[in-house]
């Protein structure tokens, strides 16, 4: 059977709303073979990444970046999952097994920086962004929710296959 993993920071109930809906997207009763694992960012550890088959990452932008939570997380795996470096030590592009990964982001005011900062280090795990970012600016709504559903149930579905 096939695991995903789910990796957030949720401080909100708002962020919590879009995480709640990722979640269920990936346990879609139309998607089978898919075990979901959810792990907030301070929790998850390495063997979880190296079961993995695939990711979904959520993350709040936070002064331009993205949560101290994620990117403790990305600090925690990131050599013993296989991280990719360069000779100066910063973050290289990793050869090998491309796993899917998908990527929702809540901001006020802009999210860039957040997506920008995560792809960055995915890259350097060597991981494939199967699905558009869900970059969300404000209040969550239904479409919001749908989108983040939507976000789940497609990387789940990529690994049911």
């Amino acid at each position: 059977m096939a695991r995903l993993l789910i990796v957030h920071h949720s401080p909100t109930d708002t962020v919590r709303s879009l995480t709640d809906a990722v979640v269920a997207g990936a346990r879609d009763d139309s998607i089978e073979g898919v075990e979901v694992v959810v792990r907030e960012a301070l929790d998850a550890r390495a063997g979880d990444v190296l079961e993995a088959d695939g990711y979904l990452l959520g993350t709040t932008a936070n002064f331009g970046y993205m949560s101290g939570a994620v990117k403790h997380f990305f600090d925690t795996i990131f050599l013993e999952a296989g991280g990719a470096l360069t000779d100066n030590g910063s973050a290289g592009t990793a050869a090998g097994g491309r796993k899917p990964y998908g990527l929702w982001v809540h901001g006020r005011y802009d999210t860039t920086g957040a997506v920008r900062s995560v792809h960055s280090i995915v890259q350097a795990l060597g991981w494939q962004q199967s699905a558009p970012t869900l970059e969300v600016l404000g209040d969550v709504g239904e479409q919001q929710r749908a989108s983040a559903y939507e976000l789940g149930g497609t990387i789940a579905a990529l690994l049911s296959q």
